[in-house]
């Protein structure tokens, strides 16, 4: 190993390159680096210890996560339904005899997500499980990730040597483990499961998952559907029924993937056999490197832009501050009107839309428009399929007292 010698300057604290003859009077620090003169530090072991932050502080962390501070929530703020319904990018999906509510939650001041930056978190309350667990029951939450961003993150994912580290908070009202898993799509399915540790009851606790490498995994880049397919889910379960967990599962190990592993071995049941029981979660970063860095904090316009990729909502207001959206023939009392809807950014794939709300049917208005051809880079044709007389016509809120209307554009995994 070859060495890199600094000095101190002098006053002003700024330490610089010493000469290759340094003056015995000059304050040196003697740092080790590789071969090619890349600083590192080691432990006592001398093992290689990476730098996990700069004056507590990200070093330019890729989270390959998106909205894991869960800043962005453009579905709601809140709800009992399965799927992708509140905080962007993350589903939770349940099969249980109570629906739970997830929703958007603030981050209490003084504990210590607040100070480091954390005002938001996703809060599950559960539902009244009065039948107890069943082999069934389902309950997690997961994000997906592309195939082609795990395959240029600089994970060199097929070598155990290589490493990506899962980090985040977690705060359940009731004290025990939970589990949770990394998984990819491609070739044959891999699964690692893993566990949160038992937890201290309604106390937040970080969570760090270091994620070896394995020969076995495959992140798919041939063709444009395979690069923008799931390539990475990232998963926590409240709750999964032993129809899901296995006596043999192995933790922190990667194996194939099978639904009877989907949650490790038997969850322990009191959280969900708790009525209005909690979970929340903060703070989801996953990055390559065998070490847990600083969250790396965005502006809410980045994090807003890269949920636009996924789903775009046209918000045509309430009826006390509607926007009138307006639509045009292609050709002057020749077809229905019809508009052009441009994305923000490129979406993943040509989304699919959802109507929001009540529209207005009066008189020079369209009740309602329907999807037409759309592309992911550019936009989509909206329209009408009434014709109407007139050359253009307008597309709005009821006007009953409080109507909404939007449309969700979603191209989500």
């Amino acid at each position: 190993m070859s060495q890199i010698k600094l000095k101190h300057s002098g006053g002003n604290g700024v330490i610089i390159a010493a000469p290759s003859s340094n003056p015995a009077s000059d304050r040196t620090l003697t740092l080790p680096s590789d071969a090619d003169g890349t600083i590192v530090s080691k432990d006592s072991s001398n093992n290689v210890a990476e730098i996990a932050s700069i004056n507590g502080g990200s070093i330019g962390t890729k989270n390959l996560l998106h909205n894991g501070n869960f800043s962005v929530a453009q579905r709601a703020t809140s709800s009992t339904s399965s799927g992708y319904v509140t905080v962007d990018r993350w589903q939770i999906n349940h099969s249980v005899q109570s629906n739970p509510t997830s929703a958007l939650a603030n981050v209490a001041s003084g504990t210590t997500p607040y100070t480091l930056g954390f005002r938001k978190a996703l809060k599950i309350t559960n539902g009244n499980q009065s039948n107890g667990p069943q082999a069934n029951s389902i309950f997690y939450i997961r994000q997906f990730i592309e195939s082609q961003d795990v395959a240029t993150s600089g994970w060199n994912y097929t070598d155990p040597n290589s490493k990506i580290t899962l980090s985040f908070w977690i705060k359940s009202s009731v004290a025990q483990s939970f589990h949770g898993h990394m998984k990819t799509q491609d070739g044959t399915a891999q699964l690692l499961p893993f566990q949160t540790g038992v937890l201290t009851a309604n106390t937040w606790t970080k969570i760090t998952k270091v994620i070896p490498g394995n020969a076995n995994l495959q992140f798919d880049t041939d063709t444009t559907a395979n690069r923008v397919d799931r390539g990475l889910i990232v998963v926590v379960a409240p709750y999964m029924g032993t129809n899901y967990t296995s006596s043999s599962a192995v933790y922190d190990q990667w194996t194939a993937d099978s639904s009877g592993i989907f949650a490790g071995q038997d969850m322990t049941t009191t959280w969900f056999t708790t009525n209005a029981s909690t979970l929340e979660f903060t703070g989801f970063q996953l990055e390559v490197g065998s070490t847990a860095s600083a969250f790396a904090f965005e502006t809410q316009a980045e994090t807003l832009r890269k949920c636009q990729r996924y789903l775009y909502v046209l918000n045509l207001g309430s009826n006390a501050a509607v926007m009138n959206f307006q639509l045009h023939r292609l050709h002057y009392n020749t077809g229905a009107p019809h508009a052009y809807v441009t994305w923000p950014v490129p979406m993943r794939t040509a989304p699919s839309m959802t109507k929001d709300g009540t529209s207005y049917s009066g008189g020079g208005y369209q009740s309602n428009i329907s999807l037409g051809t759309s592309k992911s880079s550019a936009g989509i044709l909206v329209g009408d399929t009434a014709t109407p007389a007139g050359s253009s016509d307008w597309h709005r809120v009821n006007n009953v007292s409080g109507s909404t209307l939007r449309y969700l554009f979603s191209a989500d995994l």
